[in-house]
């Protein structure tokens, strides 16, 4: 009997199916310092720029959680493209698991990549504004490119500050802290 899976399901829903006994396969797909900093009990950490489909189940149900749902939703994304047709994406993220009062496990704090794409792009603005004001008016250019930079991150969904960030040494962890939850 195959029945469709819904494409998210609320952090409560996912803890009532895991308490009713199901077996359910649980991806964080944030960067491994987010992971270590604070994740949902059960969740294995697979970092979006590593998830292979070829290494998730394709018969079972494979749930995906991030930070608040965009990442997750990307990946599921993906994995549907792979051929994984159940793949559900967990409302909300780690954050709406956390503020529902679901077990998480916590690490090491650490700052969000959100955040440190938002220091540094306000960082990038402020120095061209600066620049253009005592150096030459073309560097004005560079806070307009950091704009530009900006509005496509935010109509495509994809910030390539982002990206660039999660691969960055402080955004690391070593291999013997990066694995997987045994909850």
């Amino acid at each position: 009997m195959s029945q469709t899976m819904p494409a998210t399901i609320s952090p409560n829903d996912f803890v009532a199916l895991k308490r009713a006994g199901k077996i359910l396969n649980l991806i964080d797909v944030r960067t491994p310092v987010e992971y270590r900093s604070i994740h949902a009990e059960g969740a294995r950490s697979i970092p979006l720029d590593r998830l292979d489909a070829a290494n998730v189940s394709q018969s079972e149900p494979i749930y995906v959680i991030c930070h608040t749902g965009g990442r997750a939703a990307k990946a599921c994304e993906m994995l549907k493209l792979a051929g994984n047709p159940n793949v559900v994406n967990v409302e909300g993220g780690t954050k709406a698991w956390e503020e529902a009062g679901l077990p998480v496990v916590r690490g090491k704090k650490a700052m969000s990549l959100e955040r440190q794409v938002r220091i540094a792009a306000g960082s990038l603005v402020l120095i061209g504004v600066a620049l253009g004001f005592l150096v030459h008016e073309y560097l004005f250019g560079l806070s307009g490119f950091v704009g530009a930079g900006l509005v496509f991150a935010g109509v495509t969904d994809t910030c390539g500050m982002g990206m660039l960030f999660a691969r960055m040494p402080w955004n690391q962890v070593g291999q013997e802290s990066q694995g997987q939850c045994a909850t």
